[in-house]
């Protein structure tokens, strides 16, 4: 049996869910992490909340975490009512998932591997997890880096990041694979902005520890 993490990015995280219940059917134990960034934007935008983010994470103040909150829940319920009665909607801040605070930002963590009981449970009873990425604290903390520390605490065999962007662009075009010796030269270099510098540093940390690592159709080794 194969133990993979899929994250949904919150663009597509109720659209993306027959990726789950394909592996789910096939007999995979899968965990879902999703995010919530276009939601969460345009919420703190509608009610004047700054939007900024340094390093790909959100700063997030208290007033921002509790939209941030309530976003994840609303996309986790969309995804969850996509998966089916197979889904369990799970709040990472209730089931243990963990984070250092990270000076700077605000009420933001970056995770650590864990392997939340709660988790281990649901793969137990044939669930499909489906984790909101806040942390103990609460804290608010990046969906990518998030499905990455638990692809590397749960010993999942794969990681795939599934959102609106089909793979890592280099070189004037999206590649097959990427080692991670290079991932990390060209994004040290700033040759990558946005959001695929958290995919592509959360692929490469999962790669590095025998987690086979896919960002749309790019393969990340180790």
């Amino acid at each position: 049996m194969t133990r993979v993490v899929l994250k949904l990015g919150g663009s597509v995280a109720a659209s993306a869910a027959f990726r789950a219940l394909e592996l789910f059917r096939r007999g995979d134990e899968v965990v879902v992490v999703h995010g919530a960034g276009p939601q969460i934007s345009a919420e703190l935008r509608r009610r004047g909340i700054p939007v900024e983010f340094v390093g790909g994470r959100r700063v997030t103040s208290p007033a921002a975490l509790a939209v941030v909150r309530e976003s994840l829940v609303a996309v986790g319920a969309e995804a969850s009512a996509a998966l089916g009665p197979a889904a369990l909607p799970l709040l990472g801040d209730e089931i243990g998932l963990e984070a250092r605070p990270l000076s700077g930002l605000g009420l933001v963590g970056e995770p650590v591997p864990s392997r939340p009981a709660a988790i281990e449970e649901a793969l137990a009873a044939r669930r499909i997890p489906v984790v909101a990425p806040i942390a103990v604290g609460p804290l608010n903390v990046n969906a990518d880096e998030a499905a990455g520390a638990l692809a590397v605490g749960l010993g999942a065999d794969r990681i795939v990041f599934v959102s609106d962007v089909p793979g890592v662009f280099v070189d004037g075009a999206w590649a097959d694979r990427i080692e991670a010796a290079r991932a990390d030269s060209l994004i040290a270099a700033g040759a990558f902005d946005g959001g695929i510098v958290p995919k592509l540093l959360a692929a490469v940390r999962a790669a590095r520890v025998g987690v086979r690592a896919e960002i749309g159709a790019t393969e990340v080794l180790g």
